[in-house]
């Protein structure tokens, strides 16, 4: 075998290297033997003798030497190495045998293996035709499927952009309806404003609700009822007595006999007499100047015909209060008096300037009375002169009224009121002009509740507008309740105020957590407009609690304005500003005179007979 000389070379250099290191161990255990020895026979008998332990340790490396020495001399001779070669050599020549054994497996195993490859590799190259095959097939149905699948996204994108057009309409469709629904709703608010719910006034609504009867009805007639108070109508002077004469038929008939008591009804008319009353003086002329002179005649009698007072506050009353017309009020006169008296509608026309002038001192002393009241009330109201819009102004108190004709509201507006150098409570409806007029100011409550009922119709699912429409009510009736004195509302009964005052803050909690839920439309905003009103003006909404001279509601100028209005609705629109200026002058007189329980002819009709300032 070619590796035995390589394999013997290393078992020799094994061996030489054994054999060098027994003798390096042969020659130490020599070497501590003999100074064993020598230092026991150096010592002689006065050392003591071994112990059992060292006797043992010693026999113990002599059997050792002697061993170890047998082995060396094995060597030395070279017997041990013989022998040791020899079963080395009969190991490797069994180990040859298992080699050889190994390489005729190994060669088995090799042809096997080929064979196996062999076998695999037509295999592998029959399953890689085959899986050739197959992924062709594949290819080609992936291909199918990649085209159809393109097809198919094709087709959903398409079908995804009109379904996007289809969402992006019914978005847009949805976001339409929902504004029409808004805008629908916003009319339909409109629509339904009446006086009721709205600032409307009631003439602009001719259609009212019937007003229901909660009476429990019965089969009682209509009328005064037995054993109730009668109202009948007041007997009057007679001016003239008729005595109707007892019929024959009871008076000569002994059936019948006089009772002794009268039994007298009335019959009350009216008669319209013209008294007219000349004066005349004899005229003379002066020799000097030919001037023509005479006696001064009455006040008033200035033309050849002259009207009195009560002529001119019967035709002023009728036009300015009642609302007649000029041409009505002239005809109503002559057909009063038979065609007796016909006057001209130039000077029923003037009548307004004339009562004007005529009441400058009484315009001074209320505009005076006006600046020097606690509490004052105003607003204002728009009428047509000549194709344009004007405004009308009204400062009042339960005593004082003053009407002013103004060409703009706001500031422009305030000029020359009293309102634009008053120093007290206004009374008004939110015209955000008057608080810069003033010391105080309160709000009409009246505007609110109508507002508020508005609110519950057009938003029903919010709570808080009817809640604060009963609350308004309720301070209402409990202010209208108290007893008439010097003390405030909030001095008789402050624990109510209080509590007043708590639910209003906890309704204006719930309009806020209520709108912040659901976020008002834009074409319906007047409820949430209504509850920051009411949360920012508290106080002057209130202030009627904590001062008993201001009123709840600014219902004294409303009313005031309504005759300004129903005069506008009679004359549809007045021909000039200054016309305007001197109805407005004189209503105010007229309109203080009522208020102030005077009879309003006989003042009108004095008032026309003064003399001209």
């Amino acid at each position: 075998m070619k590796n035995m000389p390589q394999t013997e070379i290393i078992v020799a250099v094994d061996y030489r290297r054994l054999y060098e290191e027994l003798l390096d161990k042969c020659a130490a255990l020599e070497a501590l033997i003999e100074k064993l020895q020598r230092e026991k026979n150096g010592k002689g008998n006065k050392a003591p003798p071994f112990s059992n332990f060292a006797f043992e340790f010693l026999t113990n490396l002599q059997y050792k030497v002697k061993s170890l020495k047998a082995q060396v001399d094995a060597f030395k001779s070279g017997q041990k190495y013989t022998d040791m070669k020899a079963d080395f050599k009969a190991q490797l020549a069994e180990k040859d045998k298992e080699i050889n054994k190994l390489k005729q497996e190994l060669a088995q195993t090799r042809c096997q293996v080929v064979d196996v490859r062999k076998k695999w590799e037509q295999v592998a190259e029959d399953m890689e035709k085959e899986h050739s095959k197959e992924l062709s097939k594949k290819d080609r149905e992936i291909k199918a499927l990649e085209k159809k699948l393109l097809d198919t996204q094709v087709k959903l994108d398409g079908e995804k952009e009109k379904f996007r057009d289809k969402v992006r309409e019914l978005y847009e469709t949805k976001t339409e309806l929902e504004k029409e629904k808004d805008k629908n709703q916003k009319l339909k608010a409109q629509i339904s404003k009446d006086y009721e719910n709205s600032s409307l006034s009631s003439s602009q609504k001719p259609n009212h609700k019937k007003i229901v009867n909660n009476r429990e009805k019965t089969d009682k007639r209509p009328g005064g009822q037995p054993g109730h108070k009668g109202h009948p109508r007041k007997r009057r002077t007679p001016t003239v007595t008729v005595e109707i004469p007892a019929p024959e038929e009871y008076v000569d008939s002994p059936n019948f006999r006089p009772t002794g008591k009268i039994i007298t009804k009335q019959m009350v008319d009216i008669r319209i007499d013209i008294v007219t009353t000349e004066y005349s003086t004899p005229e003379f002329r002066d020799v000097r100047t030919w001037q023509r002179v005479h006696a001064e005649f009455p006040e008033g009698v200035v033309n050849d015909v002259n009207y009195s007072g009560n002529i001119k506050a019967f035709a002023f009353l009728l036009n300015n209060r009642c609302n007649v017309s000029i041409a009505n009020v002239s005809d109503f006169l002559s057909e009063l008096t038979g065609g007796e008296l016909k006057i001209s509608t130039g000077m029923i026309c003037g009548l307004s300037k004339e009562f004007s002038q005529k009441t400058v001192e009484d315009q001074e002393g209320a505009f005076a009375d006006l600046l020097l009241s606690p509490v004052m009330n105003t607003d204002f109201t728009t009428v047509r002169v000549n194709g344009k819009n004007m405004n009308v102004a009204v400062c009042a108190t339960p005593s004082t009224v003053m009407y002013f004709a103004r060409e703009h509201k706001g500031h422009e507006g305030v000029k020359g009121t009293p309102v634009e150098t008053y120093q007290h409570t206004l009374v008004h409806d939110h015209d955000k002009t008057f608080y810069s007029y003033g010391d105080k100011h309160s709000e009409c409550n009246q505007h609110p509740s109508r507002y508020l009922k508005g609110n519950m119709e057009n938003e029903p699912d919010r709570k808080w507008a009817g809640q604060m429409r009963e609350l308004i009510r309720e301070m209402i009736h409990f202010r209208n309740s108290l007893p008439d004195g010097d003390k405030d509302p909030d001095e008789i009964a402050p624990g109510k105020v209080e509590a007043f005052e708590a639910r209003y803050d906890d309704i204006i909690n719930l309009a806020r957590d209520e709108y912040e839920y659901e976020l008002p439309t834009k074409y319906n905003k007047d409820g949430f407009n209504l509850y920051k009103k009411l949360e920012k003006y508290k106080a002057n909404h209130l202030l009627f609690l904590h001062d008993r001279r201001v009123p709840a509601t600014n219902n004294l100028a409303e009313r005031l304005l309504r005759s300004v209005k129903r005069k506008a609705a009679q004359v549809m629109a007045f021909r000039s500003f200054d016309g305007l200026d001197y109805l407005c002058r004189s209503m105010g007189t007229v309109a203080s005179l009522r208020s102030q329980g005077r009879n309003v002819y006989d003042s009108v009709a004095s008032i026309y007979g003064r003399a001209k300032k």
